[in-house]
């Protein structure tokens, strides 16, 4: 009898503890979930504030906050939508961008773009735009510039597009639309890609583009593996180079460290 008390009494205890457990487990995601949303509305609101109160003076500063205000829409949609921390990463990720085009129309203004935003490892990996460049593909002028100008009014800020990455410049139209709003890229693209990056530092080649690479990640697929004097055979057990040994792609802007600039605040139309 007294036995048969016993083990009530350990399974009483265990689903106490299970219940315990459990209901801390709820709580502690909960935290996490309600930090996230925090941190991403905190972005949002900068956002805001900006497409609200800046007016472009020119074609590429409008184009610019025209983005801003897609983005701006975008996370707003996000967010009431999010209901776990992937997802209002997501939509601190999508304000993010906004607020990089609301820095390329306040210097496409003439203003001070105001203080740096996080990096995005994605945007630094697609490179950028280092020279002005002119180029002609199937009977179509093209241009690409560093700098916002008459010829080039279209910013993208860099990043992954229908998994391949566009580099950071101005442009003069917005040949990576198609891919962003279907999903995937048109035949030509790479004839585009080409011709307009070609030689340019920082940028993939346009076979390692199509293949979906960043900049020198071909190359490091192909050294890897690669131990004995160039020599493209088996590098010591490792298949020579035709395994990716690392993972390329990571999605995360990573620690924003609480959503604040470090003391730059977008606030109204300026940054103070």
């Amino acid at each position: 009898m007294g036995g048969a008390i016993a083990v009530v009494v350990i399974i009483v205890a265990l689903v106490v503890v299970g219940v315990v457990v459990t209901r801390r487990q709820a709580a502690a995601r909960a935290a996490r979930l309600a930090d996230a949303k925090a941190d991403a509305r905190r972005w949002v609101e900068r956002l805001g504030g900006q497409v609200v109160n800046l007016s472009g003076t020119d074609e590429a500063s409008k184009q610019a906050l025209a983005d801003a205000a897609e983005r701006y829409t975008a996370a707003g949609s996000q967010m009431e939508q999010a209901t776990t921390v992937e997802q209002a990463r997501l939509v601190t990720k999508t304000a993010m961008e906004g607020l990089y085009y609301v820095r390329a129309a306040r210097t496409a203004m003439g203003l001070d773009p105001g203080p740096e935003l996080p990096a995005d490892p994605e945007q630094q990996r697609a490179g950028r735009v280092q020279e002005d460049r002119r180029v002609v593909v199937e009977g179509h002028e093209y241009e690409a510039s560093p700098m916002p100008g008459q010829g080039t009014p279209h910013y993208y800020p860099g990043g992954r597009v229908a998994g391949r990455p566009v580099p950071q410049g101005w442009y003069s139209e917005p040949w990576w639309k198609p891919a962003l709003i279907g999903g995937a890229w048109g035949l030509g693209t790479v004839l585009l890609f080409d011709a307009m990056f070609t030689g340019m530092h920082g940028i993939p080649d346009a076979s390692a583009w199509e293949s979906g690479y960043d900049a020198g990640q071909a190359d490091a697929m192909n050294d890897f593996g690669d131990f004995n004097g160039g020599d493209g055979g088996d590098g010591g057990g490792f298949d020579g180079g035709a395994d990716n040994a690392g993972d390329f792609g990571g999605n995360d802007f990573g620690d924003f460290g609480g959503g604040d600039f470090g003391g730059g605040d977008f606030g109204g139309g300026d940054f103070f």
